[in-house]
């Protein structure tokens, strides 16, 4: 009930100041913590043009890689604290629960086109909104792999491109035959880096731990667990390996690179393939001296070894849920408000949303034709438009807490070190796991 009434108080001050010709409240404004490292420039420049428009300050925060629940916590309970914050899903909701304002009532939440995408409470209010939906998979340079299929000396010959890649055998066959040919293909690596730099191993602990849990899920027909049997653990570490088998950085290096030095290695020629999302594109095009054209830039499912993977898409759903914080002054909850409205449908902010942004937004604001000039995200929609795939849904939202992914990530990089076994790590993976989720109870 408070935070209905609340909900119904944030609303009646938005029309308050939109109907006040442009005069803000005394205290009117808004801050918003940004969890994406990647696009922190974009968004404090967006802030820069929505301030100009509307009078209205905004203070864009981004924490660094990896840091976000704790940099959440810290800046939440201060005196000035975050109005703007994303969960990661059910799980972030139960934790942040008590600071999430009911958006059921607002525009945003109106403007939803599926609206059983947002987060919910059991008091049926809507506690996040997501505000782009995203894909991922191994991205990679369809130049390089036309060289590959001209060699006269290649072992793989059963197939003639990369788009006839439908399985992990085949990958491998032709990931391990381009390391052999990489002199000849003008490459140092056919993977990028494989970043373990602090605070950038999300990459393997969220998104390529998803695939074991997404086919144990679905395997199980369930939408979480609190204990799992990691069935699918081998085939995690047969993609893991891959990677790290056929890199630019030899395994002693990674400790030290970042997924802007992979992204940079990719767009400048020196690796044919690397994992990462739609949000890379921004990455790859803004490398000084990059190599790659956009026509190039394609995408492949991360494949495993799972049985009837030649029918699995990328890996598509979203993170992103925006909340407001319930405990912020109204004015400035008010002020939120008038931003989400700004960004999701005006000209100019849609205009931000697309271009600087990259998001791809589930709102009916949006027509068709307002989409990032993105190859990433137009292979995207090539693969959700193939009735014959089935895209694999992000289940690393259910993955208890930052403590279990800290956990695994270290297991990983120890493991690419040689100093911890793979049956080791697969312990730590369901022990954290269950931990974690108890504390949850």
């Amino acid at each position: 009930m408070k935070k209905a009434l609340l909900s119904v108080t944030i609303g009646l001050i938005a029309i308050a100041a939109l109907s006040a010709s442009g005069q803000q409240s005394k205290g009117e404004g808004v801050y918003l913590l940004n969890f994406k490292p990647e696009i922190d420039s974009q968004w404090k420049d967006a802030a820069a043009q929505f301030t100009a428009e509307t009078g209205i300050p905004l203070k864009v925060v981004t924490a660094a890689g990896g840091t976000y629940e704790q940099t959440l916590r810290s800046e939440i309970t201060k005196s000035e604290p975050p109005t703007l914050f994303n969960i990661r899903g059910p799980i972030g909701y139960q934790i942040w629960q008590n600071y999430t304002a009911d958006l059921k009532e607002t525009s945003l939440y109106g403007w939803l086109s599926d609206k059983s995408m947002a987060i919910t409470g059991a008091d049926g209010g809507v506690y996040g909104i997501p505000f782009t939906v995203e894909t991922y998979g191994i991205i990679y340079n369809d130049a390089i792999f036309r060289r590959y299929f001209a060699l006269p000396n290649r072992a793989v010959t059963t197939i003639s491109s990369a788009a006839d890649i439908k399985n992990f055998a085949t990958l491998k066959a032709v990931v391990e035959d381009m390391t052999v040919h990489k002199a000849q293909l003008g490459i140092d690596g056919v993977f990028a880096s494989t970043s373990f730099a602090p605070g950038e191993d999300w990459r393997w602990y969220t998104h390529l731990a998803n695939l074991p849990i997404y086919y144990e899920y679905k395997a199980k027909r369930v939408g979480d667990l609190d204990s799992i049997d990691l069935t699918y653990g081998d085939n995690y570490r047969n993609i893991f390996d891959l990677y790290l088998n056929n890199s630019v950085s030899e395994r002693r290096m990674i400790g030290s690179k970042t997924v802007d030095d992979s992204m940079a290695e990719f767009a400048l020629g020196k690796a044919a393939m690397v994992q990462n999302g739609t949000w890379g594109w921004g990455q790859i095009a803004g490398v000084s001296g990059n190599v790659v054209k956009p026509e190039d830039v394609k995408y492949m499912p991360i494949y495993t070894g799972i049985a009837g993977e030649e029918s699995q898409g990328l890996c598509t759903g979203t993170e992103n849920f925006i909340c407001i914080n319930s405990k912020a002054p109204q004015a400035s909850q008010a002020a939120a408000l008038k931003l989400l409205e700004w960004l999701f449908n005006t000209p100019k902010g849609k205009k931000i949303a697309i271009e600087q942004l990259g998001f791809v937004t589930p709102f009916s604001t949006f027509g068709a034709n307002e989409r990032p000039d993105n190859p990433l995200e137009k292979e995207a929609f090539r693969y959700m438009n193939d009735t014959k795939l089935s895209a694999v849904s992000w289940d690393f939202t259910t993955f208890p807490s930052q403590e279990f992914k800290d956990a695994l990530g270290a297991a990983l990089y120890d493991y690419a070190l040689g100093t911890k076994t793979w049956a080791q790590v697969a312990t730590i993976f369901k022990d954290q796991w269950a931990t974690e989720k108890a504390l949850l109870k």
